[in-house]
């Protein structure tokens, strides 16, 4: 098994900037329009170095593939291109509308050496390597895998609540209302078999071709598939789920990232507090 690693990194971080009243990540840094919220700073790292690094190195990775914005691939080669080529990572030019657009670019660029392709969001940061290894390991039984965890929160169905008819708002308008969307509960989802999907997800690259070349060939418009994992389940293909990690989250607001330089700072600390402890002792020792 020779995997290639795709990271997709196109999209611009609008979510990330308008949760701080930015309309992008660029404008949440007072950078140009090229800049994404993959290149904010995680404890000292670019986000996306930190995802890249999670394969930078193993033995069963063949080739990572970096797919970013194309209209800024080339202010992006100048700012990182040196990082990049440090981990020998190739810059592709992804999509511009959505997610599956870059993966379908990215997947022509794939090495014909590689047998599997493993595609990980470039704002999942913190995979830790334990997780990297269930994926890989069953991607050697089973030609399509993904991470879940179980769902733990209750899940309600809601619809829109119907608007009342308040005869002040002739009146007043609506001024002095709250401005929060209400909606109405209609069912509690059984969540027993429900998980929450995560990557990396891992495929027979002949398969994930397969999956992909509905869309090229019209069969599906792409319309509505979030994942990889989509496009290989409207083939009527199994997909094959094995345990993700509640620290696997996908960096999409300013919180999140937050959350994630507190983790690796915390981790890091705890590294080098072991390290110092094992020279320590080892010094004892002599």
């Amino acid at each position: 098994m020779k995997i290639a690693v795709i990271l997709p990194a196109a999209g611009m971080g609008k979510r990330f900037g308008q949760a701080s009243g930015a309309a992008s990540a660029a404008d949440l840094l007072g950078a140009g329009a090229g800049v994404s919220k993959i290149e904010l700073d995680l404890a000292g790292k670019p986000v996306f170095v930190r995802s890249i690094e999670l394969f930078a190195g193993l033995a069963v990775v063949g080739q990572i593939l970096l797919a970013v914005n194309p209209d800024a691939i080339d202010d992006f080669r100048f700012r990182w291109g040196d990082k990049a080529g440090f981990h020998g990572v190739t810059l592709v030019a992804g999509g511009r509308a959505e997610r599956w657009e870059t993966v379908l670019k990215a997947l022509a660029a794939v090495d014909r050496s590689c047998t599997h392709v493993a595609v990980h969001d470039a704002a999942r940061p913190l995979a830790s390597s334990r997780l990297i290894d269930r994926v890989f390991d069953a991607a050697e039984r089973y030609p399509a895998v993904i991470p879940g965890m179980p769902v733990n929160a209750t899940l309600k169905k809601v619809v829109d609540a119907e608007a009342g008819n308040d005869p002040l708002d002739a009146i007043f308008g609506e001024a002095g209302k709250a401005n929060a969307k209400v909606r109405r509960v209609v069912a509690t989802v059984d969540r027993s078999d429900l998980v929450e999907v995560q990557t990396p997800q891992v495929f027979e690259i002949g398969l994930l071709r397969r999956a992909y070349a509905q869309i090229t060939e019209g069969k599906v418009t792409g319309k509505g598939i979030t994942d990889d994992a989509g496009l290989v389940e409207a083939l009527g293909e199994p997909i094959h789920v094995v345990e993700g990690e509640a620290t696997n989250f996908k960096i999409t607001r300013p919180d999140d990232l937050k959350l994630a330089d507190a983790w690796v700072r915390a981790t890091e600390q705890k590294t080098r507090a072991e390290i110092g402890r094992k020279r320590l002792f080892k010094d004892d020792d002599e």
